[in-house]
């Protein structure tokens, strides 16, 4: 973590200095860790209560008050979605965060479409053109695929999923806001890298699933992008931001993890977790999956 300023008050500089600190002993393995039953390793440490959102009925809407606080006017506002994400798991709880706070934007919605096909340079194209509905191909779900429906609307934030033009910013990962929602293009302006500012426009393209996934080949034409109010926590890598929200409906699962989420934010203020818990779990803890002999491994200066 870097210090922004230079007009930060001693107090200030302290408190990012601890705070620094705190992420790096948990990027470490280095905080305090438990277990929560006797069938279960001991790797949950405790979240400290200021940075903790207190959990109940409705998770998701709880977390977007939190992140997004009067969201359906500060839209508008520059630097509003700019700075702050909701990150958690895995895909579907993007999608349910991003729906949730997309209902919430008092603008007209757009839906597009996409145009699913077999790739003809598959096995066997044309009878599985026969065997496979149009209705099944438009419900699958591929890393890197757009989805079938991609619902948006003027002025919400949006995250380029490929890379399209990177001498432009065009970058996967790439954060833009909507301008414009057109039958055969969306115009938006980029909100993160180094063409901040930049008006771009954004075209269908075809993505193809991986050859070994399936039988067949399957090619979509859609727009690259997906709502981003919420992404994951491994997409979430490139971003800086003011305002971080971390949805865990279970607990981490993979090395590092939580580390990436807690960094994407330079103070404590800005940053809330709402931990989703079973009954056998304590109340504040979650898992810190820290493979403690990578960093054994690690030649010493």
């Amino acid at each position: 973590m870097r210090l922004r300023s230079n007009n930060l008050s001693p107090e200030m500089v302290k408190e990012i200095e601890d705070f620094s600190e705190w992420v790096l002993k948990l990027g470490e393995g280095r905080i305090p860790t438990r277990s929560v039953n006797e069938y279960d390793d001991s790797s949950w440490i405790k979240i400290p209560e200021d940075l903790l959102i207190e959990n109940n009925d409705d998770p998701i809407q709880q977390i977007v008050e939190t992140i997004y606080p009067d969201v359906s006017t500060r839209f508008v506002e520059p630097n509003y979605l700019k700075d702050r994400c909701i990150l958690t798991l895995i895909n579907d709880c993007v999608d349910s965060v991003n729906q949730a706070v997309l209902s919430r934007i008092p603008m007209a919605s757009r839906i597009y479409a996409n145009v699913d096909t077999v790739s003809p340079v598959s096995k066997s194209s044309i009878e599985q053109d026969l065997n496979y509905s149009m209705e099944y191909l438009n419900n699958l779900e591929v890393s890197g695929v757009p989805n079938h429906l991609l619902e948006l609307k003027v002025g919400i934030p949006v995250m380029l999923i490929r890379n399209i033009n990177p001498s432009k910013g065009l970058c996967n990962g790439t954060r833009l806001v909507v301008t414009g929602l057109e039958p055969m293009l969306i115009r938006a302006t980029i909100i993160t890298g180094c063409k901040i500012g930049s008006k771009v426009t954004i075209h269908r393209v075809v993505a193809s699933s991986a050859p070994t996934k399936w039988e067949f080949i399957l090619r979509r034409r859609q727009f690259p992008l997906k709502v981003c109010f919420a992404m994951t926590i491994n997409k979430s890598l490139i971003q800086t931001l003011q305002h971080v929200g971390i949805y865990l409906p279970r607990p981490i699962f993979s090395h590092g993890q939580l580390y990436v989420a807690v960094s994407r934010i330079t103070t404590r203020k800005g940053l809330k977790i709402l931990i989703k818990r079973e009954e056998y779990e304590l109340i504040g803890y979650t898992k810190n999956v820290v493979y403690h002999e990578i960093f054994n491994s690690l030649p010493t200066s």
